[in-house]
């Protein structure tokens, strides 16, 4: 299963079909087909404008602080889960590692595929082991769990990791601190990027945090809606035990920050499999 990558990365239930509403052209984007709204929205030029600013830096940020950590020896085989265009698996590959990366969008893989060639780079979903004891280390970076309908789907996913991991191996997760987001969620901002014009509303529904993102392009108009669930550290806690993986810690960010529930934007899950 994938998406993509930082702060309130929030994401998306979308209508498939195209209207006119008074002469103005109006997409709207839709989990049809029992198919997620990631499956949609990932992949659009919409998604990177709005998200740019997860750069390159960013990345290699991220990659220095897991593999200083886990120092993996060269070679090592790492999967990145929710892989997205490939920003990370770029930098795991420049580092030595032998690199897989996985994501639900067939566009963002393309993307990947440009941006780190000689990585193997799939179309699939997350919560299907990739392989069975085949990786030294696996991430799942920028808020790429909660997309689910259900608690089993999340569940699946760990279990997943803990198949694909081989004993030894480590597991990362970079998740959202949810009650800190609440905190300071902002309910309605413009976001203007590259010409584009971007309304997005946040509400916490039914405890899954909606993103509602209206696109102004010239005289289209689109409408995208983000879900995920608001996760709390007891629960990924709880999931990743379930799945027979050990805690090694909890930071906030890579850099190994402690997590502080109620100072960390971030919760960032380090586990091992025995």
């Amino acid at each position: 299963m994938a998406g993509q990558r930082g702060g309130f990365a929030l994401f998306v239930r979308v209508f498939h079909e195209v209207v006119n509403l008074q002469a103005t052209p109006v997409t709207f984007a839709s989990a049809a087909q029992g198919m997620g709204w990631y499956k949609h929205w990932f992949g659009t030029r919409y998604y990177k404008l709005l998200y740019g600013h997860r750069d390159d830096a960013d990345a290699a940020e991220w990659v220095d602080g897991i593999l200083g950590r886990w120092r993996l020896p060269q070679g090592a085989a790492v999967l990145d889960l929710a892989c997205g265009r490939g920003r990370h698996v770029r930098h795991f590959m420049e580092r030595g590692m032998r690199t897989t990366g996985l994501d639900i969008s067939e566009e963002s893989i393309a993307e990947a595929r440009i941006l780190a060639p000689g990585a193997d780079l799939r179309v699939g979903d997350m919560r299907t082991p990739v392989a069975t004891a085949a990786f030294d280390g696996v991430c799942c970076l920028f808020t790429s769990l909660g997309y689910f309908e259900t608690a089993k789907d999340d569940q699946d996913v760990f279990d997943a990791v803990a198949t694909a991991l081989r004993p030894g191996g480590r597991f990362v997760l970079d998740f959202m601190n949810s009650e800190q987001v609440l905190k300071g969620l902002v309910g309605e901002e413009t976001i203007e990027h590259g010409g584009i014009r971007f309304h997005v509303r946040r509400d916490l529904v039914n405890d899954i945090f909606v993103k509602r993102i209206a696109v102004f392009d010239g005289a289209e108009e689109h409408h995208f809606e983000e879900r995920v669930q608001a996760l709390r550290p007891d629960e990924l806690l709880a999931m990743a035990t379930s799945a027979g993986l050990e805690i090694e810690d909890c930071t906030d960010g890579p850099a190994g920050a402690p997590f502080d529930a109620e100072q960390s934007g971030r919760f960032v899950l380090w586990t091992r499999r025995p």
